[in-house]
């Protein structure tokens, strides 16, 4: 048997149906190296054979994800912490070594080597529950929300190839009784044959509001085409399914609001997220889930550089004042901060003023709303420091 290290680094390659793990000593050589199947018995055998190589194993992977969730759940049973070493940071590493083959065993041995070389790599918490529960609800909304916008898409380009005056009739991704509407009629004549009040009690009976400025809109659209159009009788077709789907869809999206919602106010900190104008329980859950746990960051600075809302300079010799847009950082988080200050905007009160006031010096509206939503990572920061909801007026400072 070989004799047994102080510490070793083992790099793993996650992957779907397998990994594949390498462990390197202090001088950098492959102690060992092998292809483990996606499966606890054969992840357990591993990292037992791992752990025995060394007194202290560091652990590094380059994914965070679904596909090593098995893993990382693992490791932290057997309290063990593992870092993440980003796809892109391995890739830039490869090119350091010789060679230019691309293996599952050679990236498992740059994803070991580049975390043995490099201490500053974030650790993987395993979330919680909640927080888990959380992240699989925001990705499901997520999916549904891009499959409407996909149905939306086809519902107006086959609209619009046999009967364009009813496509700019309605905006279809928010008018409910337009949709309805396509789910019975989506031709002129049959529009026309129907007639106004007929067409009104047809809506009404299926709980339109408004139903009768939906027919005369409607037949408004009917009176100006007075031609058929090839295909019209499959395109109707076409239209009333993408419809019907739609509308089931959003029925969907409706239940999975509600069970965000609900989860989302089962976090202690859900009232001092949601007292922040513009942080809704949809988008504060989004911010549970990309943040993660709040004790990493240090100041609120490193949250806004999470965020990517801190440029970040790019000098060189006399050139020196250069601020440039990040390029790494988390979409999720920054688009949590972004959505939410622009929502804050809209009703009179600080986020308004401070957005006015950038305006008035000259800063374009994303400029200002990037503004507005760095200035609200740090407000955000210091109530979950402290562990008070957002008003409008500054707290009373004491006496010392």
């Amino acid at each position: 048997m070989s004799e047994r290290r102080a510490r070793v680094w083992a790099g793993i390659d996650a992957g779907k149906g397998h990994h594949w793990a390498a462990a390197v000593d202090e001088t950098g050589s492959t102690l060992w190296s092998k292809k483990i199947d996606n499966d606890e018995t054969a992840i357990l055998t591993a990292m037992g054979e791992i752990l025995d190589l060394a007194d202290k194993v560091s652990w590094a992977v380059d994914i965070s994800g679904t596909s090593s969730a098995l893993l990382l759940a693992l490791l932290a049973a057997h309290g063990q912490q593992a870092v993440y070493v980003p796809g892109r940071t391995a890739n830039r590493m490869s090119g350091a070594y010789r060679g230019e083959a691309k293996t599952d065993a050679r990236d498992a041995y740059i994803i070991a080597e580049t975390s043995r070389q490099r201490r500053d790599f974030a650790a993987i918490d395993v979330p919680a529950q909640l927080a888990a529960d959380l992240a699989l609800l925001t990705a499901h909304r997520s999916d549904l929300v891009a499959d409407r916008v996909r149905m939306i898409n086809r519902l107006r380009d086959v609209l619009t190839g046999v009967f364009p005056a009813l496509e700019r009739a309605f905006d279809y991704s928010s008018q409910k009784g337009a949709l309805v509407l396509l789910t019975g009629y989506q031709r002129p004549a049959a529009l026309r044959r129907r007639g106004q009040a007929r067409l009104t009690a047809w809506l009404a009976n299926r709980s339109v509001r408004g139903a009768d400025t939906v027919a005369a809109t409607a037949l408004e659209a009917a009176q100006a085409q007075q031609t058929a159009l090839p295909g019209e009788d499959i395109a109707a077709q076409i239209v009333a399914d993408l419809a019907a789907q739609i509308l089931a869809l959003d029925n969907r999206l409706k239940r999975v609001d509600k069970q965000i919602r609900d989860t989302f106010r089962g976090h202690p900190q859900a009232e001092i997220i949601e007292s922040l104008p513009g942080m809704g329980p949809i988008l504060g859950a989004e911010f549970v889930v990309a943040a993660g746990d709040l004790s990493a960051y240090a100041d609120a600075g490193h949250l806004a550089s999470a965020a990517g809302l801190v440029p970040v300079p790019r000098d060189s010799g006399r050139r020196t004042g250069n601020l440039h847009r990040p390029k790494r950082y988390s979409r999720r988080l920054r688009r949590v901060f972004y959505m939410s200050a622009q929502t804050s905007i809209i009703r009179e009160g600080l986020n308004r003023d401070f957005y006015l006031k950038k305006r008035g010096e000259g800063c374009k509206h994303v400029q200002a709303v990037i503004a507005l939503a760095r200035r609200r990572a740090s407000v955000l920061w210091a109530l979950l420091r402290d562990g008070r909801a957002f008003t409008s007026a500054p707290p009373a400072t004491q006496a010392a």
